[in-house]
């Protein structure tokens, strides 16, 4: 067998996952074996009689923050579970922003540990004891990293050989060359509420359905970058 990767979820809401892991492309790389997920709960980690994983923060303030203990075991606990212990990434809004770079360095690990976060974070001593690589799917805020994690998951296997049905179709899509957008994609029928296929799709000129391709994604490109939210 090729190239496969395993994928640790560690998360208070494991069952979150359970629809998610037995659908689509995922599902069949799961089944083929080129992709393994394992869920985890923290809460299997906490010392605490009352089986909690959180508590208020130093400091007064709102919510609840993760405590480092179950956290951090349940990590340790998890990553000497299998070799190679794997790549340790936390799920936060404060994280590297996730791009096509950083799917495809993600892609390139045998092993990823995606460490999902709820209500207001974890205790900081989380980060400075275990050094993971926080990363963040977007300038906005989720109730958790459930959520990232499957943005993730999905983004890393379309780079696993074997996973798509046509491995082209990971090197033409968006963002497959930094800050490229993709060309405009049409099926059947030819004509929909009076929009036509654009006539040089039909023609079978390989060549010029090429270079008709490139000129859209170009296009699309330039319009995307001068958006002012971009």
């Amino acid at each position: 067998m090729g190239r496969t990767i395993r994928f640790d979820v560690l998360t208070l809401f494991p069952g979150i996952f359970d629809g998610y892991l037995g659908q689509s492309l995922l599902a069949d790389a799961i089944a083929a074996g080129l992709v393994r997920v394992h869920t985890w709960n923290i809460r299997d980690w906490t010392a605490d009689k009352h089986q909690r994983v959180d508590d208020r923060p130093f400091g007064g303030g709102p919510g609840m923050v993760l405590a480092a203990q179950p956290v951090v075991d349940c990590v340790e606990a998890v990553r000497a579970k299998a070799d190679p212990p794997g790549r340790l990434v936390m799920l936060t809004p404060a994280g590297e922003r996730l791009t096509q770079r950083t799917v495809e360095r993600l892609a390139a690990e045998p092993r990823v540990l995606l460490l999902c976060g709820r209500y207001e974070g974890f205790d900081d001593r989380v980060r400075q004891v275990l050094a993971p690589w926080e990363l963040s799917v977007g300038d906005f805020v989720c109730n958790g990293g459930e959520v990232p994690a499957m943005v993730v998951i999905d983004a890393v296997i379309r780079l696993i050989p074997g996973v798509l049905g046509d491995e082209q179709s990971a090197a033409d899509e968006s963002h497959s060359e930094p800050g490229r957008v993709e060309y405009p994609q049409f099926t059947r029928p030819r004509v929909f509420r009076g929009l036509e296929v654009p006539e040089v799709l039909l023609n079978g000129n390989h060549k010029a359905v090429a270079a008709w391709r490139r000129e859209e994604s170009e296009k699309r490109t330039r319009e995307r970058n001068n958006r002012p939210d971009v």
